[in-house]
């Protein structure tokens, strides 16, 4: 938890009394393999920082079919747009491995927004990244081939904003990435070994190591 809030790009801004009023009403929660964070349609009442582990944004059609937002690996913070709306929520959250969880109250998170103008500036910045990256998803999806938009999640999950202090090596399994992209295993495992040829990733067991972290930036640009 102290390592979560240490990285993030808003917790170091607070002064000691609003640090210690955050820490004050945080807890974690656990959330195993295949598990919902949080489920469709619940009413909202926090916000989320994953503290370790992965997990997917999805939405799921009532026939079954669903659809992968985004990936939220450790470091990054997320589900404000759904307590400024007011509104229950839209996605579910899964973990794609078991995974921990920070939980902030809905009650703090409307004080440091009310209060605090650092967390305020902070906000907006994530909300526009986060909406900059959605569009150059929709855009991948209609017109980057699958080599692309595997390139795509993987660069994802080193978003310098959204996700501070990723580690080149990443324990991430193939099927999850595949998840990530919303493409087959088959064709996500084939276009991962044409970027392991392009020298951009190593596949190894249990993970990937981004050897070329801008030439894979470069790859869906």
């Amino acid at each position: 938890m102290d390592d979560l809030l240490a990285r993030s790009a808003w917790f170091p801004l607070l002064n000691g009394a609003a640090q210690s009023r955050v820490r004050d009403g945080l807890r974690e929660v656990d959330v195993p393999q295949g598990g919902a964070l949080c489920r469709r349609g619940d009413t909202p009442l926090h916000w989320y920082g994953t503290i370790e582990g992965l997990l997917k944004w999805t939405v799921t059609s009532g026939d079954g079919r669903s659809v992968t937002l985004g990936g939220l690996s450790a470091g990054s913070w997320f589900g404000e747009g759904t307590l400024l709306r007011g509104s229950p929520r839209t996605a579910d959250i899964i973990a794609l491995r078991p995974s921990r969880v920070a939980l902030v109250p809905v009650e703090t998170f409307e004080w440091l927004h009310t209060t605090e103008r650092s967390f305020d500036h902070f906000l907006l910045r994530q909300i526009n990244e986060r909406m900059h990256w959605f569009l150059g998803n929709f855009t991948a999806h209609h017109l980057l081939d699958t080599d692309s938009q595997v390139a795509r999640a993987l660069a994802g999950l080193f978003h310098p904003f959204l996700y501070p202090g990723m580690d080149r090596h990443l324990q991430i399994s193939q099927e999850e990435i595949a998840n990530l992209t919303g493409v087959s295993r088959q064709r996500c495992n084939a276009a991962l070994k044409r970027l392991q040829e392009s020298g951009i990733v190593q596949i190894e067991y249990g993970g990937i190591t981004v050897l070329d972290l801008p030439g894979l930036r470069r790859y869906v640009e």
